[in-house]
């Protein structure tokens, strides 16, 4: 896993040249938005321009859908409990809302160095330093967890393939507990690894 690299691919368009600090204020605020609006028709229309935003960025189709296949199995599994629950209306906002947060978190990955986004994060909480805030390890935690949104999914997926494999797909517990396990053993290496080249965010080592 590079952490250095990410999943940043590089193309000549419009939303490669935005500011880093402008595409992560507007995945805060459409992460926040999506969770207010409670229209699956609305939600429905973000999610296509979202999608139209890959075309943007000159990305085919087969990398959008690279982003999305490997959260599929979980979209069923929460569109079923919520039609259990409530009906398919309900179904269909939380997958839309969960389908939007995670394929434009994708995108910022894939058109901004993380290098950049680090920096542009680091800047915008430096006033927050006087308050006992260290920007760089925010900045740091922020960009792993964009970093490992793609990576948990894909990793779900293949938890999903052993198991269904096995006839195992509809167990829950099956499915849950090696993506728990990997999850956390994932977060261990990058530990691991960020204390052995002894980082220090504050002093860029």
């Amino acid at each position: 896993m590079n952490l250095a690299s990410g999943l940043y691919q590089d193309r000549a368009s419009l939303l490669h040249h935005l500011p880093a600090g402008f595409k992560v204020l507007a995945l805060v605020a459409l992460g926040t938005a999506v969770f207010v609006i409670p229209s699956w028709q609305i939600l429905l229309g973000i999610l296509a321009v979202v999608v139209g935003l890959y075309g943007v960025a000159r990305f085919s189709p087969q990398i959008l859908w690279a982003q999305i296949r490997p959260l599929l199995w979980l979209l069923v599994v929460f569109f079923a409990v919520q039609l259990w629950l409530n009906d398919w209306q309900a179904g269909l906002v939380v997958v839309t809302r969960l389908a939007i947060v995670v394929l434009f978190a994708a995108l910022v990955t894939l058109t901004t160095r993380v290098s950049v986004m680090l920096e542009a994060l680091e800047r915008a909480m430096q006033p927050l330093r006087f308050v006992g805030v260290n920007p760089e390890k925010v900045g740091l935690a922020f960009s792993l967890v964009l970093r490992f949104i793609p990576v948990i999914a894909s990793v779900s997926h293949d938890v999903r393939e052993a198991q269904k494999a096995r006839g195992l797909d509809r167990n829950m517990l099956a499915l849950s507990v090696p993506l728990i396990i990997r999850t956390l053993k994932m977060a261990d290496d990058v530990a691991d690894a960020i204390e052995a080249r002894s980082y220090d965010p504050a002093g860029r080592k």
